[in-house]
C-alpha cells in the first residue's frame, strides 16, 4: 500500500508541474490550436526527457517506477528546484528515507533546558508534520499561548490556518500560508499515507479553501530558514530571521529559533517583548 500510495503522489507531483510550463518557455513550437490542459502535454515532456510517451503516462498514473536517470532528465526538463527534486527522488524510493518513527515524540531534557535558557530568543520544538512539541515563553508571546490550546491541536500548520489571530499576526499571511503548506507537503513525502498526515490535510482541505488549492498544486520545500515579519500588538512590526537546527535524537524533531538583526528596531522590539512577557504573561510550563 505504502508503495502504491508513493508512486500515486509522485505521478500527481508531476503532473502539477507539468501544468506549469508553457511550451514558449520550453522552446516548443506552438501550432495555434486550442490546448485541453495548461501547461505541456505529456507526450512534449516525454520528448524534452527522451523517454517514450506511454512510459511517462504509465509513471504519472503512477503504474510503474522509474530509474534514478529517468527521474533526473524529468527534473531537468520540469525545471525543478533542489527541494522539489529531492521530493520527488523520495517519492521514488531514491533517497535513503529517515527513519519511520510512529511513536509518540517527547522532547528530551537538555532541549527543554536550553529553550528556557533562551530568553531573548523566541524559539520552539516542532515535531512530525511540524506539530508544536515544546516552547519558551517569548515564542508564546510572539505567537499565541500555546498552553491554551489543546495538546491534539498543537500543529503549526494548522493555526496558520485556523486561528484568526495568526491571520492578522503575519504582515504577509498568505506567503506565510503557502510556504507552510510547501512544508507540510515535503514533511509528508516519508509517510503520505500516515493516518495522523491524512486527518490533518482532510481537515485543512476541508476548513479552507486556499489550503486546498495549494495542497492540491504538489509544491514542496524544505523547512530549513527564512524570514517573516509580524505585526505584534505589543512589540509592532518584527522581521524576524528564522532557521531550523536538526534533534540529534530523532530526525523528526527540529529546534525553531527566530532573531533579529542587532541594531535593528525588530531587535529592540524583540527584547521589548521580552521584556513584557517577564511581567505580563502567566508563567506556563515552557514545555506544554
Amino acid at each position: 500500500m505504502s508503495r502504491d500510495v508513493h508512486l500515486s503522489e509522485l505521478g500527481e507531483f508531476l503532473k502539477a508541474r507539468r501544468a506549469e510550463l508553457s511550451p514558449r518557455a520550453m522552446g516548443l513550437p506552438e501550432s495555434g490550436a486550442l490546448r485541453r490542459v495548461p501547461g505541456l502535454r505529456r507526450e512534449e515532456v516525454a520528448q524534452l526527457a527522451a523517454i517514450s510517451t506511454v512510459y511517462y503516462t504509465r509513471l504519472e498514473q503512477g503504474r510503474i517506477e522509474a530509474s534514478t536517470p529517468v527521474l533526473m532528465a524529468l527534473a531537468r526538463v520540469l525545471r525543478l528546484d533542489d527541494d522539489q527534486r529531492d521530493y520527488m527522488l523520495e517519492l521514488a524510493g531514491k533517497e535513503n528515507a529517515r527513519p519511520r518513527r510512529h511513536a509518540e515524540q517527547k522532547v528530551r531534557p537538555p532541549t527543554r533546558r536550553l529553550l528556557d535558557n533562551l530568553t531573548e530568543i523566541p524559539a520552539l520544538v516542532l515535531g512530525r508534520y511540524l506539530d508544536i512539541l515544546a516552547w519558551n515563553p517569548l515564542a508564546a508571546a510572539l505567537m499565541a499561548d500555546f498552553s491554551q490550546i489543546a495538546e491534539e491541536q498543537r500543529n503549526s500548520v494548522r493555526l496558520v490556518f485556523t486561528d484568526p489571530a495568526m491571520r492578522e499576526l503575519y504582515v504577509d499571511w498568505e506567503t506565510a500560508a503557502r510556504n507552510a503548506v510547501a512544508f507540510l507537503r515535503m514533511e509528508a513525502a516519508d509517510n503520505p499515507d500516515d493516518p495522523s498526515m491524512t486527518a490533518l490535510v482532510e481537515e485543512l482541505s476541508e476548513k479552507d479553501p486556499h489550503f486546498r488549492e495549494w495542497w492540491a498544486a504538489h509544491h514542496v520545500a524544505h523547512h530549513s530558514m527564512g524570514t517573516k515579519t509580524f505585526r505584534h500588538p505589543v512589540a509592532g512590526d518584527l522581521t524576524l530571521d528564522w532557521e531550523t537546527l536538526a534533534c540529534p535524537t530523532d530526525p523528526d524533531q527540529q529546534l525553531v529559533i527566530l532573531t533579529a538583526e542587532p541594531g535593528t528596531p525588530s531587535h529592540e522590539g524583540l527584547r521589548f517583548l521580552a521584556c513584557w512577557a517577564a511581567t505580563h504573561q502567566p508563567r506556563t510550563d515552557a514545555a506544554g
